[in-house]
């Protein structure tokens, strides 16, 4: 994708504009790559064009590999991280305009959703009702509304032992404790634990710590690191066990998926917990 030249609007004041839909590419040239947390009076899809972004709100975090968009309901407080050298895109939708989830989700963006927010993002975001970006943006949002929901997403529980657990594997992503490990850690019993974290996230143990790696190998390939390496830094004593897991759970090994994702090489890895 070529870049282009763009209005010179920021995504604060895009969300005083009254149209159905639009849309502002960054670079990380031309902003931070931190979006500190706030909120908007729209909708808000935020789309990975090159890199990956996290975006973190109250419970949970989601890894946006090229490709997908991160959906976030208006009002919703969250921040946004952007590798270093990516590019990323915000769609604000104004509210009613579109049957959207009300939930945060991640959605797989089809090769027409991305070309039509691509082409809206170049447009001027004040286009009149009646004008062909009006029609087009009526389709995208069409479009938008049947797009698949995926599961690069990682819970973040309210309850502080849990918190004190995703802290500690956000530091150190190679740590192989075990539940009981873990509820000696934070003065709880292996069974009390063991419910707390189902209650708190709907997952297993097991399952959610196999998310929160899943999350931090996404990262660490959006980044450009090799799958040796990565597999490495989630403390895996073999490449194909960690690719047996990234397999399973997304259905490709980690190669294709960051070939069919278009992941590009970038250099510093964002912090899941703050």
């Amino acid at each position: 994708m070529q870049d282009v030249q763009h209005p010179p609007l920021e995504q604060f004041e895009l969300d005083d504009l009254g149209q159905p839909a639009v849309a502002l590419m960054l670079t990380t040239q031309q902003h931070a790559r931190e979006f500190p947390v706030h909120e908007h009076r729209k909708g808000q899809l935020v789309v990975a064009c090159r890199g990956g972004i996290v975006c973190t709100v109250e419970n949970g975090v989601w890894m946006v590999p090229p490709g997908f968009g991160v959906w976030i309901p208006a009002g919703v407080s969250h921040s946004n991280r952007v590798t270093a050298n990516g590019q990323v895109c915000f769609l604000l939708v104004e509210p009613e305009a579109a049957a959207l989830p009300d939930q945060c989700c991640t959605l797989a963006l089809s090769p027409v959703i991305l070309e039509l927010i691509f082409h809206l993002s170049a447009q001027d975001q004040a286009y009149p009702a009646d004008s062909p970006t009006a029609r087009l943006t009526s389709v995208l949002l069409e479009q938008l509304e049947m797009a698949r929901c995926e599961q690069l997403y990682l819970p973040l529980p309210a309850a502080s032992p849990l918190r004190t657990i995703a802290k500690a594997l956000a530091q150190d992503p190679s740590n192989r404790s075990t539940i009981a490990d873990w509820a000696r850690q934070v003065a709880m019993s292996e069974r009390s634990l063991a419910r707390l974290v189902k209650s708190e996230t709907g997952l297993t143990f097991g399952q959610w710590r196999r998310q929160w790696q899943l999350i931090v190998a996404l990262q660490s390939l959006a980044e450009g690191e090799t799958v040796q390496r990565t597999a490495e830094v989630l403390g895996y004593e073999s490449v194909s066990s960690f690719i047996s897991m990234f397999r399973k759970t997304l259905g490709a090994s980690p190669a294709r998926y960051v070939r069919s994702t278009g992941m590009a090489k970038t250099s510093a890895a964002p912090t899941l917990v703050r």
